[in-house]
């Protein structure tokens, strides 16, 4: 299903990693066999993802530990709704509940250590030192009252995505109550648990074992929607099978039409409002009759670039490589070679070319036409390939200007701050006519500094957003491939291939932070730590410490500037918003044309929310250049102490 929200997932899993005592685990043959009150046969129903632990290793260990800390959470959940409790009653029935779990896990052909390998009994035993003294649901109430955030927000199907993303809000709110109840923020992470809980086990009237629970709160991967309802299931087979002779014929017409409307389109051509081809490949190019956009023969884009000279590379572009061009008018123009995309047929890809070529926006980088060579026609190794025309952009990309400044072999001249601003903005306004500005909208997938460049007046055009898939309306973008770059990557999209527009506000985030800070995204060398540099973790720590200029660009708050040519309240906005933008929760990141108000103060920019505990290292509060790596960078590799913040 893909509805699966990380934080949740190694939040509990540093909750419960924490609350292992310090004196050795007893094994079973040292307690007295206790029966378990919970039934693990839910282990062998729930349809979860297995694959990462049937053989471990360092890379795996985590991310298998992770999914069965989720699993064991749905027995707890049960527990709870059924005695009231949020752990087990004692040691030996912990112990007896692991074995039971761990038998659940061999019948499945895994491996027979993974419950020891992964969890100690006492960090699942009850106790009155944990969160606001709350051992049972009666305490819980008594303590928040009988409605709380979490008895609203995560009531509902929990498989749609805004839906989750309420719940989870909801419960990060309950938390900070519990918190404030206990008087000890160190209990922080457990009080979370508590509330992870209590959502699944309480208040969603689906209970802990369906599937929006099952993806949402406990952020797991399964592996199909099998419904858990038989008479669901039987009226879905009788649904499908009665629809069929209805989609059979339905199919066979719109097959008709698709035959009718192609032979008509050749006939008409001049009637077609692209004319991208891929059946016609040896005809002239040809105008579209209502924009510029043309149909171009390889030999063209091979006499415009010098038979694609190394003189004439620009760059590697997403999807592709980059050859500066001039057309026989004199028109520069960049011509992409597609390397790759999520694009198998030629009709498919012309189709999106169609689409985009209708884009029309200040900032987007205008399309100018497209090329598909004829494997048929061309037996050498141009068969096969696409090409992608685009209007040339003489500044190249913004990665040049922010970074080459550092560069002893060719410096050049900092960005000023009207430049940055005018840089961030144009972002904005590019993304918000994505998002909103057409039906379906466009999820760009790769916002980062080399996707986008600059025109002859240094104004920002948004590129490479042609082959990102459009979304459907009503549903979460879900890909089965992950395209994007490491440190703009939102943490959803990188570890679960959640698609929505606020994964583009994420590395919208990201590219403000670059702007406004004079870093790069990610430095995985940064000053000899063997930690990487995540500019996310960085410019929030800053910020909450209260340091805020010094996480500005040196450049910008040189002395001699007056306050009139760089004013620091606004260039601080600035650098709050990429913070909100870039934060880890989904729930908690503006939309873009939300983040586009803050930046033209419209609105005020709220007050950057903490991120979740646990933080991971302690010396996060102290020293702001040691940052753990983040998962949307390392994947599997997480460790215990590398939690998503």
């Amino acid at each position: 299903m893909g509805m699966k929200l990380a934080m949740l997932l190694l939040v509990l899993f540093a909750m419960f990693s924490t609350l292992r005592s310090a004196a050795p685990s007893p094994s079973a043959s040292t307690v007295n066999r206790t029966t378990c009150p919970m039934d693990m046969n839910y282990v062998l129903r729930i349809p979860w993802n297995s694959s990462m632990c049937h053989n471990i290793n360092e890379a795996s260990k985590t991310v298998c530990c992770q999914t069965l800390l989720s699993l064991f959470g749905v027995g707890l959940a049960q527990h709870l709704k059924e005695t009231s409790l949020f752990q087990l009653p004692n040691l030996p029935t912990s112990v007896s509940c692991l074995e039971d779990f761990q038998s659940k896990l061999t019948s499945l052909s895994l491996p027979n250590n993974l419950a020891s390998t992964c969890f100690d009994p006492l960090q699942f035993v009850i106790s009155p030192n944990i969160c606001a003294h709350i051992q049972n649901s009666q305490e819980w109430v008594g303590k928040l009252g009988q409605s709380t955030s979490l008895d609203t927000a995560c009531k509902s199907d929990l498989t749609d995505l805004s839906k989750c993303d309420n719940c989870l809000a909801a419960g990060l709110q309950v938390q900070k109550q519990l918190i404030s109840i206990d008087g000890n923020s160190s209990h922080s992470k457990d009080c979370f648990y508590f509330a992870v809980l209590y959502a699944a086990g309480i208040v969603n009237e689906f209970g802990p074992e369906s599937t929006g629970v099952v993806t949402c709160v406990f952020a797991m991967s399964v592996n199909s929607q099998v419904g858990s309802e038989g008479k669901a299931h039987q009226a879905l087979v009788f649904g499908l099978t009665g629809a069929g002779l209805a989609l059979l014929v339905m199919f066979t017409l719109l097959g008709l039409y698709i035959w009718y409307d192609r032979k008509w389109r050749k006939k008409e051509s001049g009637n077609f409002p692209f004319d991208c081809d891929p059946e016609e490949p040896g005809s002239r190019s040809r105008m579209r009759p209502n924009n510029v956009s043309i149909w171009f023969k390889i030999e063209e884009l091979e006499k415009a670039t010098n038979n694609f000279s190394s003189k004439n590379f620009i760059g590697r572009g997403g999807f592709g490589m980059v050859y500066k061009g001039v057309l026989p008018d004199g028109t520069m123009v960049a011509v992409k070679r597609v390397l790759e995309s999520d694009f198998q047929g030629d009709i498919e890809f012309c189709n999106e070319v169609e689409i985009i070529s209708n884009l029309k926006h200040r900032n987007l980088v205008p399309l100018r036409g497209c090329c598909v060579v004829d494997e048929e026609e061309h037996f050498d190794e141009r068969g096969g390939q696409r090409y992608l025309v685009y209007e040339y952009m003489p500044n190249g990309n913004l990665e040049d200007h922010l970074f080459r400044s550092m560069d002893s072999l060719n410096p050049k001249i900092p960005l000023t701050w009207p430049q940055r601003k005018s840089i961030i903005l144009d972002v904005a306004k590019g993304l918000a006519y994505l998002h909103y500005g057409i039906k379906p909208s466009i999820y760009h997938r790769d916002i980062k500094a080399t996707n986008i460049l600059l025109d002859a007046d240094m104004r920002a055009r948004v590129a490479d957003f042609g082959l990102a898939k459009q979304s459907r309306e009503g549903q979460s973008h879900l890909t089965t491939r992950v395209a994007g770059t490491h440190g703009y990557l939102a943490p959803e999209y990188a570890l679960y291939g959640q698609l929505t527009e606020k994964s583009d506000v994420y590395s919208f985030g990201v590219v403000v932070l670059e702007i406004m800070c004079g870093r790069k995204a990610l430095d995985l060398s940064s000053s000899g730590s063997p930690r990487a540099f995540l500019i996310t973790d960085w410019a929030w720590s800053l910020v909450k410490a209260g340091k805020v200029e010094q996480a500005l660009d040196a450049s910008l708050v040189k002395d001699g500037d007056s306050p009139s040519s760089n004013p620091k309240s606004i260039m601080e906005r600035f650098l709050l918003v990429g913070i909100l933008c870039s934060h880890v929760m989904v729930a908690l990141r503006p939309t873009i044309s939300e983040a586009l108000k803050m930046l033209e103060g419209d609105v005020e920019v709220p007050q950057i929310p903490d991120r979740p505990m646990p933080l991971g290292h302690p010396s996060f509060y102290n020293d702001a250049n040691n940052f753990s790596i983040s998962p949307a960078l390392s994947g599997p590799k997480l460790q215990n102490g590398d939690m998503l913040r």
